[in-house]
């Protein structure tokens, strides 16, 4: 077979590396320092609430029933029970846009984990709720607190602990005994005396985790960063130091 092939010249510079080693693994750690912030979110915004609802919900609880039967601010008997509600449906309401734009970025297992992991959450407090509801209304004011205090406080220091344990963090997880423990130690020191322990221990713990947790990621965040930047820096000491086409030494390699 014969005929004419006009061959078009192949340029070969797409194959060859970045010119610049150093500047390409900065692109890289910038790339991975915006994603890390992006999948990893302020946690203020997800403990803080949550800290705060305690530590105001239980606080009024231990002010209007207090231990022994005392009052130490006359308020009406609802608006402890009522309060505490409402700031534990804003809570959820926040972690859940949190938890939303976060694993809304994600696909396969993680976002599935995420996605059953806030059900669980969602679930398990309104079965919970549709309970108590039922039950509370034959007890005192006083007992019906402490039954919705214990229980649902319970059930959250088990999601914490069942969340430690999905995705392997080890904070959250102790995070979740530690609310086991104190939920524990103030039922057994009976009304108004758990009130205290879980607005003091419970909120106050959410707050400091919120914060430590925060740091934590940070820190995180600036080794993974400067463990980058020495690489990109030993990149470009690599690239400096070694014989360039063209240099003296490759032409004295070649004269030999």
């Amino acid at each position: 077979m014969t005929g004419n092939f006009e061959h078009e010249p192949i340029d070969h510079r797409d194959e060859l590396p970045p010119p610049d080693p150093a500047a390409a693994l900065r692109l890289i750690a910038d790339q991975q320092a915006e994603a890390a912030r992006k999948l990893n979110p302020n946690l203020l915004w997800y403990y803080w609430p949550w800290g705060l609802a305690w530590l105001i919900g239980f606080g009024l609880f231990f002010l209007r029933f207090g231990p022994d039967g005392r009052v130490f601010v006359d308020l009406p008997s609802w608006l402890p029970l009522l309060t505490l509600l409402g700031l534990l449906i804003g809570a959820g309401i926040v972690s859940g846009i949190v938890g939303g734009r976060t694993y809304g970025q994600v696909t396969g297992d993680s976002k599935r984990r995420g996605l059953w992991y806030g059900l669980a959450w969602g679930l398990g407090f309104s079965g919970i709720s549709s309970v108590l509801g039922q039950v509370s209304d034959q007890l005192p004011d006083d007992a019906a607190g402490l039954l919705w205090a214990g229980v649902t406080v319970g059930l959250t220091g088990a999601l914490h602990m069942a969340g430690g344990a999905i995705w392997l963090d080890r904070n959250l997880f102790r995070l979740g005994v530690w609310i086991s423990v104190i939920n524990i130690a103030g039922m057994a020191a009976g009304v108004g005396w758990h009130a205290l322990v879980i607005s003091l221990l419970g909120g106050g713990g959410m707050l400091a985790a919120g914060v430590l947790f925060l740091l934590r990621d940070r820190r995180r965040g600036r080794d993974l960063t400067a463990g980058l930047a020495g690489t990109a820096g030993g990149g470009a000491a690599r690239s400096e130091g070694s014989p360039s086409e063209g240099s003296p030494s490759n032409d004295s390699r070649r004269a030999r």
